[in-house]
């Protein structure tokens, strides 16, 4: 039986674009799959990227390449995809419009992965917050306060107040104030602080320990003790230097003055008159 050309031809026709259709899909989803894992081989060779932004980046492009596929193969079929990609395009703006709050968090979350102001295991302050870096993603960063208070904070809340690395300090300046009598000899506490300081290896060379008279209190001589030292070793070489000089001015007698007030009693002549009496 002879087919007419009028049944034909349509039904070649919508083979071939049944056919070319598939490949297309099949040509966008290898292609898709390339671009994703070259975004993040090329991504991940740069210490300058992290790898949360490399990830996302490359399945945005692939989402990205996914939907020119799928707008490339309904306009095979005929399909005005004109009308398609305005009607994307205005639900895009809806839910953009929706989540503008989320996605300034994830605009944050981006520039802070990108300029990396700190990275995991950094010791930061933000936002009168100090503490640990646990997780950088997206929209929120996880910290962990120096207390152990585990605290979520918003990217966008990140990247707009100051942020305090102390991390990235190659040193650190550490300021101790000691006070003795004002009978107490003051060339001996300042050689017993130098020494006390010389003693500890964490205390750095460079720049040079300041020790100095800062201030003559209501009550003691203030000796100044200026020092650097490691980042990592602040706090207990504070502690150490503290508890050291303590126990030097105790063995070279020299003292802690309390805080005390000179009180003067002037006598008024009914004093005077029962004196008397």
């Amino acid at each position: 039986m002879d087919l007419s050309p009028d049944i034909v031809d349509p039904i070649v026709a919508l083979a071939l674009n049944v056919l070319a259709a598939a490949a297309t899909l099949a040509l966008g989803w290898v292609f898709a799959g390339w671009v994703e894992r070259t975004v993040r081989r090329v991504t991940g060779r740069s210490p300058k990227v992290d790898a949360t932004l490399a990830g996302v980046a490359g399945r945005v492009l692939r989402a990205l390449v996914l939907v020119f596929t799928l707008v490339a193969v309904l306009d095979r079929f005929g399909v005005q995809t004109t009308s398609l990609v305005a009607l994307i395009g205005a639900a895009g703006l809806a839910i953009g419009l929706s989540l503008q709050g989320a996605l300034a968090n994830v605009a944050a979350g981006v520039l802070v992965l990108t300029l990396r102001p700190f990275k995991l295991g950094d010791a930061v302050m933000v936002n009168g917050i100090a503490g640990v870096v646990e997780d950088i993603g997206l929209f929120i960063t996880k910290l962990r306060t120096f207390e152990g208070v585990v605290v979520y904070m918003p990217n966008g809340t990140i990247w707009g107040n100051e942020v305090q690395n102390f991390s990235q300090a190659q040193r650190r300046r550490a300021d101790l104030t000691f006070g003795i009598g004002y009978g107490d000899d003051m060339d001996a506490a300042i050689g017993a602080i130098r020494a006390v300081l010389a003693a500890d290896t964490r205390v750095l060379a460079e720049p040079e320990p300041v020790i100095a008279v800062d201030g003559l209190g209501d009550s003691s001589v203030d000796i100044l003790c200026r020092f650097w030292t490691a980042p990592a070793d602040l706090f207990t070489t504070r502690w150490a230097i503290t508890q050291a000089v303590k126990a030097r001015f105790d063995a070279e007698g020299i003292s802690i003055p309390f805080p005390q007030r000179d009180v003067h009693l002037i006598p008024t002549a009914s004093d005077e008159d029962r004196s008397a009496a």
